[in-house]
């Protein structure tokens, strides 16, 4: 590869990682040419931006943005590395999880080294399950609203059964007068 080349692939990993907050870094070193493809094709399917480059230009991209913000990131940098790039923060750990499922009880790959999710850091695969659970902030905001309008419902309901109630009470006093 030429210093060229190094140079464009460079420029395309900081476009991509100023494009999105969120990557995972995973390992698809023992996947066949087929799982992949087939990898590949979830992922497009998904909106998720599968790139495949060497660890030293990833770092050099990563470094040129910022190095201290990407810092714990450079030491899952090793062996055959493909990004993951998101809009949505869990859709990848998804991907990885339904593509192990999908490839059998054996199928360990593709492996997640670690991901980087507004500012944080998940390391190792051992975070997989806790990335498939993620929230997104749409999720979160809509609880937020949800837990808010609660109390407001319950005076609500409130009033409308205290009118409900005087309309009894009403009723059974006319009810008491013409008797």
């Amino acid at each position: 590869m030429t210093k060229q080349e190094k140079n464009e692939v460079i420029d395309v990993l900081k476009e991509k990682f100023g494009q999105y907050n969120n990557f995972y870094i995973t390992d698809t070193e023992s996947l066949t040419v087929e799982q992949v493809n087939k990898l590949r094709g979830i992922c497009f399917s998904k909106k998720v931006e599968m790139k495949v480059a060497k660890n030293t230009l990833i770092k050099k991209a990563l470094e040129a943005i910022n190095n201290d913000r990407f810092a714990n990131v450079y030491e899952s940098l090793h062996g055959v590395t493909a990004l993951l790039f998101s809009e949505n923060p869990k859709e990848p750990a998804l991907i990885i999880s339904n593509f192990r499922k999908e490839g059998g009880d054996k199928m360990e790959k593709p492996v997640l080294k670690a991901a980087f999710i507004d500012g944080d850091v998940y390391a190792g695969d051992n975070q997989l399950k806790a990335l498939t659970t993620l929230k997104s902030k749409n999720d979160l905001i809509g609880e937020i609203i949800g837990l808010l309008q609660s109390p407001a419902k319950n005076v609500i309901s409130g009033l409308n059964a205290g009118a409900k109630l005087a309309g009894l009470v009403k009723a059974l006093e006319e009810r008491a007068a013409k008797a």
